[in-house]
């Protein structure tokens, strides 16, 4: 995997990350359907100073087992985990489920053992989602982005109402040219995906998806964002399904200045 071209730099005087040795926990999907929005999560951190390191060892946060009642192996999962990100001074996670995950439901799992627990309380501390540690923790307010197009922001449940990413993500938005936010009528409200949700109940799902879809078209913009790939693959399926022309990407694409590459789903340019 060869890493693109990095963009024009966020003007900065002193890098807030300065100094801050960040591990970014990368995502299976980000891994293995949009690799491009890790890239962008690299950017946009060390354009804020940090040393950024990407553990090879790392692989998923263990939330499908967690999530179908299957501790053992969410637990196995954690272990493995916490082993790959315990020396870093911060971890970030350019997601709102997996950083919930990892920030809420760890330490319970080691209930048995307290040593084990500690860690896993220690990783969750100083576990964020990306928007919320560029906004809350470095205190960047702007970026070095232009992006020409009307946007609409989806808030995704865990991001939202695990860790409370709302207004971090569009102060950032905010700031780069030509960029213009129109909210949609309900952005809190679920697009259906819920990981294993989808499959267990796919007809509920996708009444809840069809819901979204038309609040999305309601606001005529150009390009729906969010900060979790699962929900945007969700919806930018069901967007090309119904012949909307609706570009989808991660945030973080558009904040890194990557707005040029092809939307999630979309046939890369030959």
């Amino acid at each position: 995997m060869t890493r693109p071209p990095t963009s024009a730099a966020a003007p900065s005087d002193r890098p807030p990350g300065r100094g801050l040795t960040v591990g970014l926990f990368v995502t299976c999907l980000v891994d293995m359907f949009r690799p491009s929005v890790g890239f962008a999560a690299v950017k946009l951190l060390e354009d804020a100073g940090c040393r950024v390191a990407v553990p090879d060892v790392q692989t998923c946060c263990g939330q499908p087992a967690y999530n179908s009642g299957d501790r053992r192996d969410a637990r196995a999962v954690a272990a493995q985990v916490i082993a790959a990100f315990d020396d870093f001074d911060h971890v970030v996670v350019p997601s709102g489920s997996c950083g919930g995950m990892i920030a809420h439901h760890y330490p319970a799992l080691f209930d048995d053992d307290p040593a084990m627990r500690r860690r896993a309380e220690t990783l969750a501390g100083k576990t964020h989602e990306l928007m919320a540690f560029l906004v809350d923790v470095l205190g960047v307010q702007r970026v070095a982005a232009r992006y020409d197009a009307n946007v609409t922001y989806h808030d995704s449940c865990s991001g939202l109402r695990e860790l409370g990413v709302k207004a971090q993500p569009r102060t950032l938005l905010a700031s780069v040219a030509g960029l213009k936010l129109v909210e949609m009528a309900n952005p809190e409200v679920c697009c259906g995906f819920g990981g294993t949700f989808c499959v267990k109940y796919p007809d509920i799902s996708n009444a809840m998806l069809n819901d979204k879809i038309a609040d999305i078209g309601a606001t005529g913009a150009g390009t729906l964002l969010a900060g979790d790939l699962g929900c945007l693959m969700n919806m930018a399926g069901k967007l090309q399904r119904d012949g909307k022309p609706v570009q989808v990407r991660h945030t973080a694409e558009v904040l890194a200045g990557m707005g040029d590459i092809a939307g999630i789903g979309e046939p890369e340019a030959a």
